[in-house]
């Protein structure tokens, strides 16, 4: 029995929980003859996912918790596992099966001013988490390239396998409108920002390239979304908007839904990622399925994403997305060019090929086990 640890998911829906839930809903059904365990916590209000050759087991150690690696051996074990799947970075270091870890981004060794005391105990553990994986997948090559460079992994004890997205675009009238937030949002007459507004996501500089944009030409029609819940950190972001006074070309989405991220990413006119750095860059891939003209930071794993389907720009320079915004905003043979390259490029990442890709990793580790 192939275990994978969904503990997460009772508490968050984004991120590594919707990499858990979409492994979770594969695996099972390109291995219909393994069986699964589904590890959720008891606070779950119901299965996450549910089949035939899935079992389910409620555990009482919360993710995160400082007794975790006390616990969570203990309440596994039990379970007697061939294998487990730690999709969030940490397994149980003490364990009487193989382990295979997750590795989405090593944020925490490039901007540790971000964590917060529980946070930096978590993440604290990485190295003896990597030394005792019996084997290590990581998002994208640019997590890879990390690992080996930051935290001395090996690459031949990397697997590199990609994420991917089901995001389908939305066909959207030239003049459609729709209500998101309180504000009006009229296609083709937008750009927006997807993500949690935290600091690595780089959203000041944006802010600055924009004023830059207004101020040379002010009658142009720029307007900003930036599409996410509040993080941590943010306070520099809230300060740039007042200095700048971009009050009235900006706007807020707080925590948007699925199908209005959807809907935006579909009738933007623009879509634009500066991260300094991301794991992977999700939603860069969605807003290529969903056939948006997609500028992004020329940093981490955003160029893996993208390719050539997309506007790469220097992470630091708003000057140069100054530039862009205003270049692209108004040539609309050069938006279309990019629209027409971004779904073909999007196709390129499955989950079905995560899924094969990760059960190739599951059944290495248990012949090597056995």
């Amino acid at each position: 029995m192939i275990a994978i640890d969904a503990r997460l998911n009772a508490y968050r829906h984004g991120g590594i929980a919707h990499y858990t839930h979409k492994l979770l809903t594969y695996l099972p059904q390109i291995a219909p003859e393994q069986q699964w365990l589904l590890l959720e916590h008891r606070k779950s209000q119901k299965p996450l996912v549910s089949g035939p050759n899935i079992q389910r087991a409620l555990l009482f150690t919360p993710p995160h918790h400082r007794l975790e690696q006390l616990l969570l051996p203990l309440e596994i074990g039990l379970r007697r596992p061939k294998l487990l799947h730690s999709p969030d970075f940490i397994p149980p270091l003490k364990r009487t099966f193989p382990a295979v870890i997750t590795v989405h981004d090593v944020a925490f060794k490039l901007f540790p001013e971000i964590l917060d005391a529980n946070a930096s105990r978590y993440y604290g553990q990485i190295e003896r988490a990597l030394a005792s994986a019996n084997a290590i997948i990581a998002d994208s090559q640019s997590t890879a390239n990390d690992l080996t460079r930051l935290l001395d992994v090996d690459p031949a004890r990397i697997d590199v396998i990609q994420l991917a997205t089901d995001m389908q675009p939305i066909s959207i009238a030239a003049a459609a409108q729709r209500q998101i937030g309180g504000q009006t949002w009229q296609a083709d007459q937008f750009m927006v920002f997807v993500s949690t507004l935290e600091p690595r996501k780089n959203i000041p500089m944006l802010l600055r390239a924009l004023r830059i944009a207004l101020d040379r030409k002010p009658q142009a029609g720029y307007r900003l979304a930036l599409a996410g819940r509040r993080g941590w950190l943010d306070a520099e972001i809230w300060q740039t908007l007042a200095e700048l006074h971009l009050e009235d070309a900006v706007t807020w989405l707080d925590s948007p839904s699925d199908e209005e991220i959807r809907w935006l990413l579909s009738a933007c006119r623009l879509y634009l990622n500066p991260s300094k750095y991301e794991g992977f860059g999700l939603p860069a891939l969605e807003a290529l399925a969903c056939g948006a003209a997609v500028l992004v930071a020329d940093a981490s794993s955003l160029p893996e994403v993208v390719g050539e389907a997309g506007l790469k720009l220097p992470v630091d320079d708003p000057l140069a997305w100054a530039d862009a915004i205003e270049r692209l905003w108004s040539d609309a043979d050069q938006r279309q060019a990019l629209r027409e390259q971004a779904p073909a490029q999007a196709a390129k990442f499955s989950w079905q090929r995560t899924a094969e890709q990760t059960l190739a990793v599951y059944r290495r580790v248990l012949e090597q086990t056995r």
